[in-house]
């Protein structure tokens, strides 16, 4: 299986071989992808070293310059130490100013499981979000990742990318449509529960679906992988054939991520179905273990989800 990173970086390197407005900067940050970037286009590759606040700074300025710039990272590093620069220098400024900037931002979530706390994001989707004008992307496969290039080069405006760090099983097809217009794809349809579901936890969600199913519950499955902005009419008419809401994420619930969002849809246009939120809770992962084990004690592996699903559904 292909990193999310390694996909995204290819075909980008492709594309710079016919369009010249195409910046790679980052900071001190590599990929197996980009050694050959960065040998064949060394005249638009920058590295800033690890100066995560100048990165920023320095692919603005290439913006303004009429570039389109790709700034790369490790996600937490990216967003939380150089969220001042992406508030004023990104977010104000392409409110006044056309700008082509994209934001790569490597090991969401838990990628980086056995690396702690200090390494975990589980912060970036809810202070992301808050931010006016941005696009928040999470895919769910290398497919997608490849697949989204494109689509950076024919919109402007500023883009957070979110790509986990570890390879993921391939859930789209290189010679399909993805609808990055909607914002989302319903991948399984169902008729009782329906879990709207992002990024890695999109593989997990199916494996639930199918259990639920099993068990009498029909469910189906949104993948997806717009934060904002999205079609909020389209998703809408697709969770109201439905009697439960389910979101599942690798971010803190009720901090203004994809649980907040959809709640917010649903409730503010008078849709009263029955919601379960699954991610992590209001304190930090201590634990330590690979994703599989921190799944299990933040009662986020399957069993524990299919049973909490089971229970919320027939209460409801």
């Amino acid at each position: 299986m292909e990193t999310m990173r390694d996909a995204f970086i290819e075909r980008l390197y492709e594309n710079m071989f016919v369009d010249d407005s195409i910046f790679f900067v980052t900071a001190d940050f590599g990929a197996p992808a980009l050694d050959k970037l960065r040998a064949d286009f060394p005249d638009r590759f920058i590295n800033v070293g690890i100066a995560e606040q100048n990165l920023i700074n320095v692919s603005v300025g290439l913006a303004l310059e009429g570039f389109k710039v790709y700034t790369y990272c490790i996600a937490l590093f990216l967003t939380l130490r150089a969220y001042e620069q992406i508030r004023t220098s990104i977010s104000m400024y392409t409110q006044i100013r056309d700008l082509n900037i994209n934001l790569i931002g490597v090991g969401i979530g838990l990628s980086y499981d056995v690396t702690g706390p200090t390494h975990h994001c589980l912060e970036d989707s809810c202070i992301m979000n808050v931010l006016p004008g941005f696009t928040i992307f999470t895919p769910s496969d290398a497919v997608m990742a490849d697949a989204f290039v494109d689509y950076t080069m024919a919109h402007t405006g500023p883009k957070y990318i979110r790509l986990d760090g570890k390879p993921q099983p391939d859930l789209y097809i290189p010679e399909n449509i993805i609808p990055f217009d909607d914002g989302f794809c319903e991948v399984r349809k169902g008729k009782d529960v329906c879990i709207v579901s992002t990024g890695c936890m999109t593989h997990l969600a199916l494996k639930v679906a199918e259990r639920l199913t099993q068990d009498g519950i029909s469910a189906g499955v949104v993948d997806q992988f717009f934060l904002k902005p999205f079609n909020e009419k389209k998703l809408l008419g697709i969770l109201s054939r439905y009697k439960h809401v389910v979101t599942m994420e690798e971010s803190f619930i009720n901090k203004g991520s994809l649980d907040s969002v959809i709640e917010h849809l649903c409730f503010s246009n008078r849709l009263f179905v029955g919601m379960t939120k699954f991610g992590f809770d209001d304190k930090y992962v201590f634990e330590v273990g690979d994703r599989k084990h921190l799944y299990k004690v933040n009662n986020l592996d399957q069993e524990t989800i299919v049973n909490k699903i089971k229970l919320d559904f027939m209460e409801g």
